[in-house]
C-alpha cells in the first residue's frame, strides 16, 4: 500500500473548515480504494500566524515542505489585518516560486446538478494551462520619483524555456481529451511579450500534428468562453491571463466556490500543491456554510497526479451525485451546510 505524506495548510477564513471536511472524504476514498492511504501533517501558518510572528511562515518553512510527497493548501487571506502583498508573496507565492511549481491547472466544466448562469452552457468541459512562474507577475521593476512625477514600472518577463513548458503541457492533456489546444495571446496590443510566445507556440504545435490548435486574442478568447464555451477543450495561457479566464471559468460553472486549482511541480523534484481557487471568504467563516466542493474537487486533481485516477473519477462522481440530488450550499442556491455537503458526498462514494 501505497502512503502519501501530504502537508496541509488550512490557511484563514474559510480554509480552516473546508480542508478538514475535504480530507474526511479522501481519507474515505482511501479506505474505499484500498491501495493508498494518506498521512496528514497539519502547519498553522497564514494570517494569524503573521499577525503572531511577523511573518506568513517560519524561515525554514519551505525545506520543511520539501519532506512531504504534496501540499494541501486551504485559503490564505485577511486583508483587513495583513495586506494581500504581504500574505499572498510569504505563503502562496513563496511557496509557488520557491518549489519550482511553473504549471497551474485549473478546469471549468459544467457539472451535473449545478446551472449555469449561461443560458445554453452544453456540458462545456475546460481546462486552462497558466504559466505560473514568469509572465505578468514577474518580480521585476519598481517605483521611483514622488508626487505627481511618480512612476511605477512592472515588467513581464517570458523566457522561452517557461513558455515552452507550459504549452507542451497543454497539448500532453489534449492527447487525452478532445485533441484541442487555443493559445490566449493578445499580439496585437503587447509589442515583443505576445508576439514572442505566439512565435513559440508556432513551434511547439509543429511537434504535435494530431492536434487541432487556433490562437486567440484574450479580449476575443474572454467573449468566446461565455458565448460557445462547449467548442474549447485544452487553454494554455500567460500567467494573467490564465489568472483571468479561470476566474470567468468559475463563474461559468455556477460559484468560484467551486473551483479547484492545482501547481504543479512537472518534473516531481519538489511537492506540487494543491488548492482550490476561491479565498479565504472571511465574511462566512465560521459559520458553517462554506461550500466545500472547491476543496474537494482539488483533492481529486491531487489524487489524479499521484496516479490514482479510478479514485479521483469516483471523487468527482460523488460530487455530482450529490448536487444532482438537490444538496448544495447556499452560493449556488442550496441550503445545505457544509457538514451536510461532506457527508452526501462521502455516501454516495460507496
Amino acid at each position: 500500500m501505497n502512503t502519501y505524506k501530504i502537508a496541509v495548510i488550512p490557511g484563514d477564513g474559510i480554509g480552516l473548515e473546508v480542508v478538514p471536511a475535504a480530507i474526511d472524504v479522501l481519507n474515505k476514498i482511501a479506505e474505499i480504494d484500498g491501495s493508498f492511504r494518506f498521512e496528514w501533517t497539519y502547519f498553522p501558518w497564514g494570517c494569524d500566524y503573521y499577525l503572531e510572528h511577523g511573518v506568513m511562515m517560519p524561515e525554514d518553512g519551505i525545506e520543511t515542505l520539501k519532506k512531504y510527497d504534496q501540499i494541501f493548501l486551504g485559503a490564505v487571506g485577511m486583508p483587513e489585518l495583513v495586506p494581500d502583498h504581504i500574505s499572498l508573496w510569504g505563503l502562496l507565492i513563496k511557496i509557488r516560486r520557491e518549489m519550482k511549481q511553473s504549471i497551474n491547472v485549473r478546469p471549468a466544466k459544467l457539472l451535473a446538478g449545478l446551472e449555469s448562469p449561461l443560458k445554453n452552457p452544453q456540458n462545456f468541459d475546460i481546462t486552462v494551462v497558466r504559466e505560473n512562474s514568469e509572465g505578468e507577475y514577474s518580480d521585476s521593476g519598481g517605483r521611483i520619483h514622488s508626487g505627481s512625477d511618480e512612476i511605477a514600472i512592472q515588467n513581464a518577463v517570458f523566457t522561452r524555456k517557461g513558455t515552452e513548458r507550459a504549452m507542451r503541457y497543454a497539448f500532453e492533456l489534449a492527447k487525452n481529451s478532445k485533441g484541442h489546444v487555443t493559445s490566449a495571446t493578445k499580439s496585437n496590443g503587447l509589442t515583443y511579450s505576445m508576439p514572442f510566445w505566439d512565435e513559440v507556440f508556432e513551434t511547439v504545435k509543429v511537434d504535435y500534428p494530431e492536434i487541432k490548435t487556433v490562437s486567440n486574442h484574450i479580449d476575443a478568447l474572454a467573449a468566446y468562453m461565455v458565448m460557445k464555451p462547449q467548442e474549447l477543450d485544452v487553454i494554455v495561457a500567460s500567467n494573467l491571463f490564465g489568472d483571468i479566464l479561470t476566474d470567468l471559468g468559475g463563474a461559468i460553472m455556477g460559484s468560484i466556490g467551486i473551483a479547484p486549482a492545482a501547481n504543479l511541480n512537472i518534473e516531481r523534484e519538489y511537492p506540487s500543491m494543491f488548492e482550490p481557487v476561491h479565498g479565504s471568504a472571511p465574511d462566512i467563516a465560521g459559520k458553517g456554510i462554506a461550500n466545500p466542493i472547491g476543496q474537494i474537487w482539488t483533492g481529486k486533481m491531487m489524487l489524479d497526479f499521484l496516479g490514482n485516477h479510478e479514485a479521483g473519477s469516483r471523487l468527482l462522481n460523488a460530487i455530482e451525485k450529490t448536487l444532482a440530488s438537490g444538496i448544495k450550499t447556499g452560493d449556488i442556491g442550496g441550503t445545505s451546510t457544509l457538514s451536510e455537503v461532506k457527508e452526501a458526498i462521502i455516501k454516495n462514494l460507496i
